[in-house]
């Protein structure tokens, strides 16, 4: 029991099933990439994870599911979906069962984990950078090419390969509560790949520079990417090829990214060369 919820792995057939009833729930009915009751049975045998959190009347409310193998010859292990009932969200139950997560694969001296989300999502990226300690390394360009989930409409699907070094220091104490990634600070002096304006309320993208040298530099995002969508897709396409190109640019020259600078109306992420851990 983490508190207010339960946290345990699926056990019985209806268990699976409640679990594919929320990936429905959460990425639209008939969603075709959601996980079968099959799959995440056969994960558990060969050292997945597939877990859900019980409130106290025995609801599911959330879920994690990854599954465990080699890349580039070492055991890793790879978070595929991560749940949350629409009103528990921001609530920290997503952190909660990340952390369940990571407890169940250190004990099996597992010690990396990968996952993709959007770098467009502002609201994930403060949760992974900043109370995960994730780093990227890698963009994904239409990482799942084009779905049939509304989240995914008209933007593609370009991702970030999050890194999660679980048993390093900066894990440690971002899921233990002792830090937390900046909101800004010293971090303002790093000059800007790519700038933020806002225009009839939306944010949009600025002046883009490819030139930099700098040892960090800052890179714009919009602070609520689905209001973008549902006021001007085309504002949203617009950000994405932007945070596309600057990305995938500096990436490819040593950069990973760090941290996210959380504002009002957009965010910034920072990038810092040949960092380490």
């Amino acid at each position: 029991m983490n508190g207010r919820y339960d946290i345990r792995p699926f056990r019985t057939i209806e268990d699976y099933k409640e679990c594919v009833d929320l990936q429905e729930e959460t990425w639209g009915h008939g969603f075709s990439e959601r996980v079968s009751p099959a799959i995440l049975k056969v994960s558990q045998m060969l050292g997945g994870v597939a877990a859900g959190a019980y409130d106290t009347d025995g609801a599911l409310v959330g879920f994690v599911y990854g599954m465990t193998g080699v890349r580039d010859g070492e055991v890793v292990h790879w978070s595929d979906m991560l749940a949350v009932k629409r009103g528990l969200r921001d609530t920290g139950l997503g952190r909660m069962l990340k952390a369940h997560q990571r407890e169940v694969l250190l004990r099996r001296d597992v010690t990396k984990m990968y996952w993709t989300f959007d770098p467009l999502q502002s609201r994930n990226a403060h949760l992974n950078f900043s109370r995960l300690g994730i780093v990227v390394r890698e963009y994904a360009r239409d990482m799942y090419g084009q779905t049939d989930s509304p989240l995914h409409r008209g933007i593609g699907t370009d991702r970030f390969i999050a890194l999660w070094l679980m048993d390093s220091e900066r894990v440690r104490r971002r899921v233990e509560g002792e830090e937390r990634g900046p909101v800004g600070g010293a971090e303002e002096s790093a000059p800007a790949a790519l700038e933020a304006r806002v225009q009839g309320g939306l944010p949009e993208p600025g002046r883009l520079d490819l030139t930099l040298d700098a040892e960090q530099i800052r890179v714009a995002i919009p602070g609520d990417i689905s209001e973008v969508m549902a006021r001007s897709l085309h504002a949203a396409v617009v950000w994405r090829e932007a945070t596309r190109e600057v990305l995938t640019h500096y990436m490819s020259r040593g950069y990973e990214v760090r941290e996210l600078l959380r504002r009002d109306l957009w965010s910034d992420y920072l990038l810092v060369r040949d960092a380490k851990g």
